[in-house]
């Protein structure tokens, strides 16, 4: 870029002078790619909105608001609605984060702050790979290894802590040491963890990456002015990686919203709100979608879009919310 210094004829040398920047055409050429990246990044998203109203108009002119407190689906007979796995889906996202956000936190500061530079190459590509792992395999494992082993725990929590709403469960016997633990298979939080596995590694990924950019100025002045070193993490990393744990804990959240074949694969389906988090049985949006496609009929798939749409605007929504909220709390403004 080349800038000049305008006078304006008739200004003498004491007056106010004003600058123009001549961006040269490189800087054109790159500035009309980038506004044309942009501009066709929201074209897509907006032809994926208007393409999913247009097929969800014949349902969601027929349902109404109904649509959104209604948790039978049965669209054929005119009974559906997505209250059901609305509910569902925030729940078992609640849950992942709830797991993810602390085991990506620790991960990313044992990795950036503590560990070894011998092995921290290897932890890095070891939860790159993590994060690289198709979703139907996390799926597989939870359904056939892990939902057995947390099992237990499940029966734990709703023990002792069943005077909760959340972790009462209907049907199940804490004092009968024989009775039978299907009743909490299947649940919101086996879900949860599962999808909190996918999801660490991404939030942990975009965590590390921040921490790692704190200035090593200031990291040099807390240990002069005698901090420890948790006590450098907490007035200096902590502090300039706020918005980089914002929009990374906002990124997860995002796919464990929208997060299917994992969810598909332990769940046990039904169409009733279940609050009860240990209890079988949950549903999501995207998990009904992945269910009820095969064998819907034209009207059943317009159902079906209007329940996509519902999950599109709700991801928009979210990632709407994490730019505002990670635009506000810029990494190392806190620091400045």
């Amino acid at each position: 870029m080349t800038t000049h210094i305008e006078v304006r004829p008739g200004e003498g040398s004491e007056g106010p002078r004003r600058l123009f920047a001549d961006p040269g055409l490189p800087d054109r050429i790159f500035r009309g790619v980038a506004r044309s990246g942009g501009g066709f990044v929201l074209a897509v998203m907006l032809l994926v909105g208007g393409f999913l109203l247009y097929r969800a108009w014949q349902a969601l002119s027929r349902a109404g608001w109904s649509f959104l407190t209604t948790e039978t689906w049965e669209p054929d007979a005119g009974r559906f609605g997505i209250a059901a796995v609305l509910v569902g889906t925030v729940l078992i996202a609640l849950v992942a984060i709830l797991v993810a956000v602390p085991l990506a936190v620790g991960g990313a500061l044992y990795i950036s702050e503590y560990a070894p530079p011998r092995i921290r190459q290897t932890l890095i590509g070891v939860v790159d790979l993590m994060a690289a792992v198709p979703s139907v395999v996390y799926g597989l494992w939870g359904l056939f290894f892990f939902q057995n082993q947390v099992l237990g725990t499940a029966r734990w929590i709703s023990t002792y802590f069943g005077w909760i709403p959340f972790f009462a469960v209907d049907g199940a016997d804490p004092r009968d040491p024989l009775a039978n633990a299907t009743v909490y298979a299947s649940s919101t939080l086996i879900a949860g963890i599962v999808v909190a596995l996918m999801v660490a590694p991404i939030v942990c990924s975009v965590m590390r990456e921040v921490f790692s950019q704190a200035p090593v100025g200031e990291r040099e002045g807390s240990y002069a002015l005698g901090a420890t070193r948790w006590g450098m993490i907490r007035s200096v990393v902590l502090p300039f990686g706020k918005g980089g744990m914002i929009g990374g804990t906002m990124l997860g959240l995002g796919r464990a919203l929208g997060e299917t074949i994992g969810v598909y694969l332990v769940i046990s389906p039904i169409f009733d709100i279940q609050w009860h988090v240990l209890q079988s049985g949950t549903s999501s949006i995207s998990s009904l979608i992945a269910l009820r496609y095969g064998e819907a009929s034209e009207f059943g798939m317009s159902a079906l879009m209007a329940a996509g749409l519902a999950l599109f605007l709700m991801t928009l929504v979210v990632n709407f919310a994490a730019s505002s909220i990670v635009a506000r709390s810029r990494s190392g403004a806190a620091s400045e």
